[in-house]
């Protein structure tokens, strides 16, 4: 009996071996047939080999790409685009940025993104200037509103956000909210359910549930939208929290959100109600979510999206081609740096043939591990002529980055791999001299609250320092 017992033991180790065996085999075998980077491919092939158990569970948390799956079908896709489609085309194709037609082709082939003309913009720096236009717009509402958020946290400015969306609902103003699951993990679910309640219809992005946990864990909606009547829109940075006005233990929240009133809502329109049919299945196309366009402004704006769900990455498609682009300069504030090899070697080049490449980031950032490895990148900018630039007034997490006096673009894309390579983003790319050199001066006034880093007094940090920061540079594609 015993013998009995110790050979089904046996043969029992040897399936689980074998099967195991085999599922390693198999993913190894998907990751090969799904080209990636080589080195990631390298990289994940490792870890699976070397780290049993461990690197299956974190192939599963963090690993499966998504790139082929599709959001919506072809048919539904045009026709949620045919109104601005129209609208574009109704425009004077003589009169797009000539400067930037490359830019602007590169969004149209890989992101269907038109640029519209005739755009009113306002920029917001401060937290509380932006809280008050937005609930100043939400209040004129009379047909639609729609809200999606990263954060849309439980406190006096979440409640008051949510009080006035409540008001509108009752007062038979379609409303509809869309906030991520992760980013709202610690938000009790009776906070939304009261928005249900009062007529909202809410939807979670991608719930994180077992075992869905480990499909969608790695791919968040990190965009910031909300759009008023199909006419007035807002991108950026600020998510709907406290500390987006009060700030935080050791200074101000720095950030940065745009407003925009013209034809380019439409563009915002389509990024909210794409979104809206991936979790409801809803296909909104009518007319009135995209009314006739009218002149409010000079600047040109394209919004421009990106999802780990496609082919291409076109967010950071974009900025490489924007940089090599450069002739004077490009300025870049983001509160993470960790860019990849494309961005990385983009800036190095531009840099190293003369174009004057600033970087801004906080130096006290919300996350030990993220400012860790984003120091670890810094000496590399430095060696190539970057100049960088530490902030010091409070947390840096403002998304903006101008170019020569003619490009400027806000929006929710950090500089790093989860922003490019595995998050829901948008960013306005705004092709307009004026509101260029006013955000020029923008970065030129927080540069008075930094500290330049120098390459000689860089190199003099610990060597146990280097070693951390480097270490954690590892884990760059997951932070």
């Amino acid at each position: 009996m015993i013998d009995l017992t110790v050979w089904l033991g046996q043969i029992a180790d040897i399936v689980f071996n074998v099967l195991y065996l085999g599922l390693i085999v198999g993913i190894i075998v998907v990751i090969i047939l799904d080209n990636r980077n080589p080195v990631k491919t390298l990289a994940w092939v490792l870890v699976l080999i070397f780290l049993p158990f461990i690197g299956l569970v974190l192939y599963f948390f963090f690993g499966r790409s998504q790139r082929h799956e599709r959001m919506i079908n072809r048919k539904g896709y045009d026709s949620l685009l045919k109104k601005p489609m129209l609208e574009y085309m109704a425009q004077s194709s003589a009169a797009i940025p000539e400067e930037y037609s490359r830019l602007i082709s590169l969004f149209q082939n890989t992101n269907q993104s038109f640029p519209f003309d005739g755009n009113r913009l306002e920029a917001f720096t401060v937290g509380e200037a932006m809280l008050q236009a937005l609930l100043r717009e939400m209040q004129k509402a009379v047909h639609h509103i729609h809200v999606e958020f990263y954060i849309f946290e439980d406190d006096a400015i979440g409640r008051m956000v949510r009080d006035v969306l409540m008001q509108k609902a009752r007062e038979g103003v379609e409303v509809r909210v869309l906030y991520d699951d992760v980013g709202c993990w610690h938000v009790p679910d009776r906070f939304f359910e009261t928005m249900r309640e009062a007529g909202i219809e809410v939807h979670c992005f991608l719930k994180v549930r077992f075992p869905a946990f480990t499909s969608k864990m790695n791919y968040r909606n990190h965009r910031k939208v909300v759009v008023i009547d199909g006419r007035v829109g807002f991108v950026g940075g600020m998510n709907l929290a406290e500390r987006y006005v009060r700030g935080v233990s050791w200074g101000i929240w720095r950030d940065t959100h745009l407003l925009i009133e013209g034809k380019a809502v439409h563009g915002l329109q389509t990024a909210f109600l794409l979104d809206w049919y991936f979790m409801d299945r809803t296909l909104l196309t009518k007319a009135c979510y995209f009314p006739k366009g009218v002149i409010c402004g000079d600047a040109w704006v394209q919004m421009v999206t990106s999802e780990p769900v496609g082919d291409w990455k076109e967010i950071m498609q974009g900025l490489a081609m924007a940089i090599y682009r450069a002739r004077k300069y490009f300025y870049i504030q983001t509160p993470y740096f960790l860019p990849t090899e494309t961005i990385l070697v983009a800036l190095q080049t531009a840099a190293l043939s003369g174009v004057d490449i600033r970087l801004m980031v906080p130096w006290h950032a919300d996350s030990r591990l993220t400012h860790w490895a984003t120091c670890s990148y810094l000496a590399d900018m430095l060696k190539a002529g970057v100049k960088v630039y530490f902030y010091r007034k409070g947390f840096l997490h403002s998304k903006l980055m101008v170019s020569d006096d003619q490009l400027a673009t806000i929006g929710s894309t950090n500089m790093d791999f989860r922003s490019f390579e595995h998050n829901f983003e948008v960013n306005a790319f705004v092709y307009d001299t004026e509101f260029a050199l006013q955000m020029r001066e923008v970065f030129l006034q927080d540069q008075h609250d930094c500290d330049q880093l120098h390459l000689k007094h860089w190199e003099k940090r610990p060597y146990s320092r280097k070693m951390l920061e480097s270490f954690v540079r590892l884990l760059s594609p997951l932070l």
